[in-house]
């Protein structure tokens, strides 16, 4: 992929009125394009990102059971009015169609899954079942703010889990909450287990994941010895108390919350009279779990955790390419047609071994160039120049790191390979 192509560009500076990190960053690099507040068309890098988590949450959905669908986004007020939250979600999108019938923009989905679920299931032989989506959800957020973390228009995975016992349903609880932490592991970030209220969805005891960053905008009691943590709208600890898992003293902090696990009990099933036959003839109560991530939440979460004055520093796994080769511009056009020679091999061989590759061959000034490669982010930047050639080499620096080194062109795809796989 070469940047002379990409139809989007790199903004010397950022939107004034850009407050957060991602809303600074991702705008600046091209990652994504803000339509009006609160929404965002996501561009080719930025996609790359998106669809990379996409793919690792995928793969832990299914790895627990979960089968994967597409729900409808139009939903119908007479589903909204059965849970008696019409009026009572003061986010939904609430629309009139011209021939007078009302709909709701989705926000959430217990509103279709449930009685979808209910069409297909009969007996207790057909459950427990979990099933997941990944999908454009609305919100009619009155302030939408902080770049991608709060939108009225967002992307969202949601899996909702079905269960004729509680003790089944706490058994998949705790499997679902493990994938999450191994989702944002393997996005790079560390998220810590907060216990949580449940907010609107329900009251019965809840969990969100919470990733430390001075940028969130909810306030934690946390022990950084163990995995204790709380948010602080229903804490029963204070900071500097001990804690009551290891006994070390509790910090206050801040925290973006990434995702969330609730039990649902069979507030909505009870609603929709969704129940099935027992094995002995009894009808017998549905409970339900609802898990949520929001997906383009968690990728502006990870630049507010992970970036530096210059830019984003991408984790290697989800960022928009492996390597960024940058190629500088010499004084002559012989030595130039070298240099581009030379990186158009190392592009060639990196690629066809499976490594995806960001080619800077712009005739920009090497200060706007490295400028770029700092504000986008990608793990690994190699240098083609004129200096480098002459010592058969590639200068290799880490988005990580503050110096560089040379590494001989033979050696290139061997460590790359051996970086990547770090």
């Amino acid at each position: 992929m070469k940047m002379s192509q990409l139809f989007t560009k790199t903004k010397k500076s950022a939107p004034a009125d850009a407050e957060t990190a991602n809303a600074k960053f991702l705008q600046q690099a091209g990652f994504v394009y803000q339509e009006m507040a609160g929404v965002y068309s996501w561009l080719p890098l930025g996609l790359r990102v998106l669809r990379k988590v996409e793919t690792i949450i995928r793969q832990e959905m299914n790895a627990i059971g979960g089968q994967e669908l597409f729900l409808t986004a139009l939903q119908s007020k007479e589903n909204w009015l059965t849970t008696q939250r019409w009026d009572d979600v003061d986010v939904l999108f609430k629309l009139q169609s011209q021939t007078g019938k009302e709909y709701a923009l989705g926000p959430t989905a217990e509103e279709v899954i449930t009685p979808l679920v209910q069409s297909f299931t009969h007996s207790y032989k057909d459950l427990p079942l979990a099933v997941y989506q990944i999908q454009t959800k609305f919100r009619d957020e009155l302030r939408a703010k902080s770049g991608v973390l709060r939108g009225r228009e967002f992307l969202m995975k949601d899996m909702y889990s079905f269960h004729t016992d509680r003790q089944n349903f706490l058994e998949f609880y705790e499997k679902a909450k493990e994938a999450y932490l191994r989702i944002y592991e393997r996005c790079g970030v560390s998220a810590k287990v907060t216990e949580s209220s449940g907010g609107s969805f329900s009251k019965n005891p809840s969990h969100e994941f919470q990733i430390e960053t001075a940028a969130g905008e909810d306030d934690l009691i946390l022990c950084r010895n163990c995995t204790f943590a709380q948010n602080t709208e229903i804490a029963t600890k204070q900071s500097g108390e001990p804690c009551p898992d290891c006994g070390k003293e509790l910090a206050a902090s801040k925290g973006i919350e990434v995702g969330n696990i609730f039990d649902l009990s069979s507030r909505f099933t009870d609603a929709f009279g969704f129940t099935v036959t027992g094995e002995e003839g009894e009808k017998k109560t549905i409970y339900m779990g609802c898990y949520g991530i929001g997906v383009s939440r968690l990728v502006g979460s990870i630049v507010e955790a992970s970036h530096d004055e210059r830019g984003m520093i991408w984790p290697k796994s989800i960022a928009p390419a492996h390597v960024h080769i940058t190629t500088l511009n010499a004084k002559d056009k012989e030595s130039q047609d070298r240099i581009m020679q030379a990186s158009e091999e190392v592009q060639e061989k990196l690629i066809s071994n499976g490594i995806e590759v960001l080619w800077d061959e712009r005739s920009n000034s090497i200060g706007e160039k490295l400028a770029d490669a700092d504000l986008i982010g990608i793990p690994l930047r190699i240098i083609v120049s004129e200096k480098t050639l002459k010592e058969g080499s590639v200068e290799w620096k880490a988005r990580t790191e503050t110096e560089s080194h040379l590494v001989k062109f033979e050696d290139v795809l061997e460590q790359v390979q051996s970086f990547v796989a770090e």
